[in-house]
């Protein structure tokens, strides 16, 4: 039940289902009638990502698979999963799909499952490679151009598609051991750079609609003291893991935090007004505080001002830009030619 009306600015704001008294309800039928029809025209969302939007290491990958359309048939529930789940409980109706492989960033959705994806949504998460690029960790550049070709195309099957990227977290895995491409930072710094890329590659484009800061609420996670920041000494008395055992992927509750982040971006609803009998945190083993202060959480990190991308960032997207821009004219005419 929806408990605050507070929304977010610049994200789609769903009707709540209007429920005349019984005194009003012969004047008002044509209107519940015409209510009734609309609230059976689902919004349909598509999820486009790898093991981060699917869940992989965690119960909610394999959270109510049923609620949701794996365009890949790999019987998968993961975010979109908890996402479906949280938008019944908010009297909202979204018809959701993902299309989700492992290991992958936007530019092998769009070089090989455009005939699964390509089609007239009304909604679009877009989430890529962990460290941005696989063979270049922290270079954005093919995020900024694979983002743009798959916006150009699904803009082109429904002018008024909105289209979101996803944002991820700071892998301890690439922070605490010499191996990982953020060695000796802060465990803050992967999340921010990750977020910086991602709101480049929205910045490139006028058909994308924004970023999903979920990596910035982990951050806030941890910078408040709810979850413990380097699972290498072991977890802090009292905080949450928000890694799965591979200290990579997302644990329960960093899925759920997740989740609660892409609700609020996406509904533009207020996380918070899901209340702490949340039924998805029952079904995971959640407890009621938890969910108290992954809502609030999820609530300051969208209500906080959207920084700017960082100075060496912005440096290395300009390196080759151009050339980027040219390329994507040119593989999205050959695309288009091929089929």
């Amino acid at each position: 039940m929806i408990r605050s009306t507070t929304r977010f600015p610049g994200t789609f704001h769903a009707s709540t289902p209007v429920r005349p008294t019984r005194g009003l309800a012969r004047p008002l039928a044509g209107l519940v009638l015409a209510l009734s029809f609309g609230a059976a025209q689902a919004e349909s969302i598509l999820f486009v990502g790898n093991s981060f939007t699917y869940a992989d290491g965690s119960s909610v990958m394999g959270f109510n698979p049923g609620s949701v359309n794996d365009l890949n048939g790999t019987g998968i529930g993961g975010i979109p999963a908890l996402f479906k789940a949280f938008t019944v409980q908010a009297g909202l109706n979204y018809d959701v799909s993902l299309e989700t492989v492992g290991g992958s960033g936007l530019d092998l959705h769009y070089n090989t499952k455009m005939g699964l994806i390509d089609k007239p949504w009304d909604r679009v998460v877009l989430q890529s490679y962990s460290t941005l690029d696989a063979a270049q960790p922290g270079n954005p550049a093919k995020l900024i151009q694979y983002s743009g070709l798959l916006a150009d195309a699904l803009h082109a099957q429904n002018a008024n598609v909105k289209i979101n990227l996803m944002a991820t977290w700071s892998r301890a895995d690439q922070t605490y051991p010499p191996s990982g491409a953020w060695y000796g930072q802060s465990i803050y710094k992967m999340a921010e750079d990750v977020y910086s890329g991602y709101l480049q590659a929205d910045q490139a484009s006028d058909k994308i609609a924004g970023v999903i800061p979920v990596g910035l609420a982990w951050n806030r996670a941890m910078s408040q003291g709810f979850a413990d920041t380097n699972p290498y000494d072991g977890i802090d008395a009292g905080k949450v893991k928000l890694w799965a055992n591979d200290n990579y992927h997302a644990s329960m509750y960093g899925s759920y935090l997740e989740a609660l982040t892409v609700f609020g971006k996406i509904t533009g609803l207020d996380p918070r007004s899901l209340g702490v009998d949340e039924t998805a945190a029952a079904q995971l083993g959640i407890s009621q505080a938890q969910v108290r202060v992954m809502q609030q959480l999820a609530f300051e990190q969208l209500a906080a001002p959207v920084p700017e991308p960082s100075t060496w960032a912005m440096l290395m997207a300009g390196v080759g830009l151009l050339a980027v821009w040219r390329r994507k004219g040119a593989a999205h005419a050959s695309r288009c030619s091929s089929t």
